[in-house]
């Protein structure tokens, strides 16, 4: 499979209800030098993306664009059918509420207890007495699968596995659509990043979420991923199922998907590694 190419009328923003997130032609840059250029991408909804590439691509540049983290120089993007940048304020605060971020390595909150950490969006967004806020932080410690006594823990005194569990928690304290995840699993070891991916997979399923994921590992993308896309040359090399970067003719795709980490499944039954398209 060659590097897709995408022609004039693709370029339009989808009507289509299935997609959650539509970048257009988008182009990012520091100063002189170009990170993104006229970059396209399409999220369906309730399919986990896998975003993957070379370090230093773009891919986490990418997610913190689409989170209006960083500017764009030019395009668009549309989530949840919203143009945040045409939208008002009521629009873009209902936006913001539906969208959940797990960042790398955490970004908790050091000062603040895993139970505060989680009720800081509640307290941006929302009116709620004290009480509420309390048992709805319980409420998604126990969805992470973190034991009831790790409410009131600081994260210094937490292992890796519980940080990314508590990070995660907060990502869905305001019930998001579209879960943004930056190298979820990256610091873990196999068997704690094997119940990570298990977990994304179990609450997508049971809370119809939408995961943009960006990451490394391979394992993830064999087992937990319905499609994944590829970064590379500024743009969106390719994207689809595991079958289609066996079967796409780029260097660095080959490598990465037949290289020598690479499961000797996909290539004895690359059909079994990953979800159909949507």
């Amino acid at each position: 499979m060659a590097v897709v190419e995408t022609d004039t009328a693709e370029k339009n923003h989808p009507d289509d209800d299935r997609v959650v997130l539509s970048v257009r032609d988008l182009t990012v840059a520091f100063g002189s030098k170009t990170v993104l250029e006229h970059l396209d991408l399409d999220i369906y909804r309730g399919e986990i993306l896998g975003f993957v590439g070379a370090s230093g691509t773009g891919k986490s540049v990418l997610m913190r664009t689409v989170l209006r983290l960083v500017p764009h120089r030019s395009g668009s993007i549309r989530i949840l059918g919203i143009d945040y940048e045409n939208a008002d304020d009521q629009s873009r605060m209902s936006l913001d509420m539906r969208m959940g971020v797990l960042f790398q390595h955490g970004a908790l909150f050091s000062s603040l207890t895993v139970k505060e950490n989680i009720q800081v969006p509640m307290r941006e967004y929302l009116d709620l007495p004290q009480s509420l806020m309390d048992e709805l932080a319980y409420l998604k410690i126990e969805m992470v699968g973190l034991a009831a006594d790790a409410a009131d823990k600081y994260p210094s005194e937490l292992s890796g596995g519980m940080i990314k569990r508590a990070a995660l928690a907060r990502a869905l304290a305001l019930d998001p659509d579209l879960v943004f995840l930056d190298e979820p699993t990256s610091g873990l070891d196999p068997i704690g990043a094997a119940e990570f991916d298990q977990l994304i997979a179990r609450l997508r399923d049971t809370l119809g979420l939408t995961v943009y994921m960006v990451t490394h590992d391979l394992d993830s993308l064999f087992s937990v991923c319905d499609r994944i896309a590829v970064l590379g040359q500024k743009r969106v090399l390719v994207e689809g199922t595991l079958d289609d970067m066996l079967a796409c003719d780029d260097a660095w795709v080959q490598s990465y998907f037949r290289g020598k980490r690479a499961r000797s499944i996909v290539t004895d039954d690359a059909s079994h590694s990953a979800a159909p398209g949507k």
